[in-house]
């Protein structure tokens, strides 16, 4: 990190909800920062929790003038993005999940980068961590982090070495970037990813740094990755209406592939080509599955492997409905539309 970066004025965005179990945690790794503490400020944005967060946070309130907590009554977290981007003081802002657990380099090296090369916005790698020690919740981690699970999401499997890249999970960004690009949308579910595609045509640049690494805890249940890769494939569209064009090929895949077997599913007790691509493409995806399976869990034992067999399904599928249901409504007329960008005032 260099002297210059040193001198930045920083704001730290954490969005929460209900994160008992992981906020202070969280906040402790963010406090080990190496990055000049006369240099930084810490805006917890919570959405109204319901559990013992808040009074956790009011403890490190007391303990950290650095640390402060505003309110967020929408309790979704592009609000509360924008909320704490409208309150913030430095020149650079960093987002930081409370599901997270950050190394004493993260803030320094993402501010190092964006002042060093130039780019609108740099992101580390996210390395998925199970939430439960049970053999649901290391398949969910696995198949978060594995290619055949999420494509080409770099931030997610990794790379070698920096490179420009479409998305990163959060963002480090100068101030005046949201100025020039508006603020989240607050209809998104997949809002870091929209707004790097904003930030992309615009004229901005992305930049992954793979040395910088968060510890991202995964969701604990079937059915909460399942509500959460269906609101990401029912937000794609939305994207995609918005800036006229289809930001990456990956987000086409699971959706492309279901229309696919529904299609061939309806012509298959008539014509026997149908039957046999149906089963040709059923057969494929159940074998590269499960060999995926195989091979990613083999020393997470049997149960884990079965079950990685499972969520992989379960995230393509749920992506997969959310996106075409998101395109039915938007070709029947149902859908809303959306503003550009949102402005940035104080």
């Amino acid at each position: 990190m260099t002297t210059h970066s040193q001198r930045s004025t920083v704001t730290v965005i954490v969005p929460c909800r209900n994160e008992e179990r992981f906020i202070a945690r969280c906040l402790d790794s963010i406090l080990s920062t190496t990055y000049p503490h006369d240099r930084l400020e810490v805006l917890v944005v919570d959405g109204r929790s319901e559990d013992r967060t808040l009074a956790i946070l009011n403890e490190y309130v007391n303990r950290y003038p650095m640390i402060r907590v505003l309110d967020n009554p929408g309790r979704i977290q592009p609000i509360a993005l924008n909320v704490g981007i409208r309150a913030a003081a430095g020149e650079i802002i960093v987002r930081m999940d409370a599901h997270a657990l950050y190394p004493p380099n993260y803030i320094g090296d993402l501010v190092a980068a964006l002042v060093e090369t130039g780019a609108d916005n740099v992101g580390g790698v996210i390395v998925t961590q199970p939430a439960t020690e049970t053999p649901v919740g290391r398949a969910i981690a696995l198949a978060l982090s594995h290619p055949f699970g999420v494509g080409n999401a770099y931030f997610r499997i990794g790379v070698r070495q920096s490179r420009w890249v479409d998305t990163v999970a959060f963002f480090c960004c100068r101030r005046e970037t949201f100025d020039r690009v508006g603020l989240f949308d607050e209809h998104q579910r997949d809002e870091d990813s929209e707004f790097n595609a904003r930030l992309i045509s615009a004229g901005g640049r992305v930049l992954l740094v793979p040395q910088v690494v968060a510890y991202y805890y995964a969701r604990e249940t079937l059915r909460q990755v399942a509500r959460m890769y269906y609101q990401y494939g029912y937000s794609k569209p939305l994207v995609v209406g918005k800036l006229g064009r289809v930001t990456t090929f990956r987000q086409l895949v699971p959706p492309l592939f279901l229309l696919s077997l529904l299609v061939s599913a309806i012509l298959a007790p008539r014509i026997h080509s149908a039957r046999v691509v149906l089963a040709g493409m059923a057969a494929t995806y159940i074998l590269t599955a499960v060999g995926c399976a195989l091979v990613a869990a083999r020393k997470s034992g049997l149960r884990t492997m079965a079950t990685l067999a499972l969520v992989f399904p379960i995230v393509h599928f749920s992506y997969g409905i959310g996106y075409l249901r998101s395109v039915i409504e938007f070709l029947r007329g149902s859908r809303r539309t959306w503003p550009a960008s949102l402005p940035l005032s104080r």
